[in-house]
């Protein structure tokens, strides 16, 4: 299958698994952050406090009812969308796509201050007059200063480049399902966003090794695969040994013994239970809980039940499972309270319709599509 997708051979059997792996990547994400949101800042033993010894078990009220996303869903569909303009946009002569993923990040910054979607604004598209989309859902300092003005943060320049955390990671998803793009390219496209707001390498690399391991996963690869690939091609990237040593302590932690909360916080900067923050420890968590996940509900329990950045684990190990297994593998009882699903679902479709049949939908040639509608460039 890898090998068909990579070319371009688009048969019916595989735009319908790519379209499931696409829809269990971002349903798997907003799932495993839905998940996280009422545990987020709480240490281990708060959590067993609040929810019984086993920890968190399932869906929980955050913001207000159980299965309401944060900032890092958001900003995931944004990504999306950017990545979706892009293409569109390659119909004009222009082709940059960090400049289209960073005027979607504008767009995300105009919901957190804004009551409602101005109907005025021509750049709104679909996504963009979704009414549920305004809300502040805990953003992270550097995403909302990162993207406070017009400035695009590059690798050479890039935004706040003290800030660490998971942040850019959790919306790096949409990024490794561009399954027709070569992984060293993924990996450039996804270390060039997430330096827009976090110019920490630890950061951006994260969220480039996070979107090649999706990448792998989308097109057909194992996990232990994927994650191969990704240390390979990190090797190459300066300051690369913080991430590379994470992905390394979670495949060496998958045969020490019964998966546990107490195992995951140890994976955490090699078991200091204060840590757990840093992008490079997260995506350690969750890749560990992806790869020895009895199930995707099984997995997700595991990631959010520690002291460290539980809803970033969550998400990063949701779109890993999803994007791993399927849309079908997902726990059908969480999707049905999880926020915004239908919008999810839309714009995971829309997404895999642009990847696989990109030039009926748009163009020079095409005439009375209302593609170019749903996802402006002008």
């Amino acid at each position: 299958m890898a090998r068909g997708l990579a070319a371009g051979l688009w048969g019916r059997a595989e735009q319908q698994d790519f379209r499931s792996r696409v829809r269990g990547t971002l349903l798997g994400a907003a799932l495993g952050d839905a998940l996280g949101a009422p545990v987020a800042d709480l240490s281990l033993d708060a959590i067993r406090e609040a929810h019984g010894p086993q920890g968190l078990t399932g869906p929980a009220p955050a913001y207000g009812r159980p299965g309401r996303v944060t900032a890092a869903t958001q900003l995931t569909l944004f990504t999306a969308d950017g990545l979706i303009r892009a293409h569109v946009r390659r119909d004009t002569g222009a082709w940059h796509p960090p400049t289209d993923i960073h005027r979607a990040y504008l767009r995300w910054a105009t919901t957190q201050h804004d009551w409602g979607p101005d109907e005025r604004r021509k750049d709104n598209g679909w996504l963009g007059v979704q009414e549920w989309l305004y809300a502040r859902r805990g953003p992270d300092r550097a995403s909302t200063t990162g993207f406070a003005d017009d400035v695009l943060g590059t690798l050479d320049q890039p935004k706040n480049p003290t800030a660490r955390n998971a942040a850019a990671a959790t919306r790096s998803a949409p990024f490794g399902l561009l399954v027709g793009w070569e992984p060293a390219l993924v990996l450039q496209l996804a270390t060039e966003c997430a330096a827009q707001s976090h110019g920490h390498p630890g950061a951006y690399l994260t969220a480039g090794a996070f979107a090649v391991i999706v990448h792998g996963l989308t097109r057909g690869d194992s996990l232990d695969a994927a994650i191969q690939r990704a240390l390979g091609l990190l090797g190459s990237r300066p300051s690369h040994q913080g991430v590379t040593d994470a992905l390394q302590r979670a495949l060496a932690a998958v045969p020490q013994g019964t998966p546990s909360p107490d195992s995951v916080t140890a994976l955490a900067s090699g078991g200091d239970r204060a840590a757990g923050r840093d992008a490079e420890d997260v995506l350690a968590l969750a890749v560990y809980c992806a790869l020895v996940a009895e199930d995707v509900p099984h997995g997700l329990r595991l990631a959010v039940n520690h002291g460290g950045d539980s809803t970033a684990a969550g998400a990063l190990c949701g779109a890993l499972l999803g994007a791993l297994h399927g849309e079908t593998a997902l726990p059908g009882g969480w999707l049905t309270d999880l926020e915004g699903r239908a919008t999810l679902l839309e714009l995971a479709d829309d997404f895999a319709l642009e990847m696989t049949q990109g030039p009926s939908l748009h163009g020079p040639a095409v005439s009375g599509s209302g593609w170019p509608a749903r996802y402006p460039v002008d």
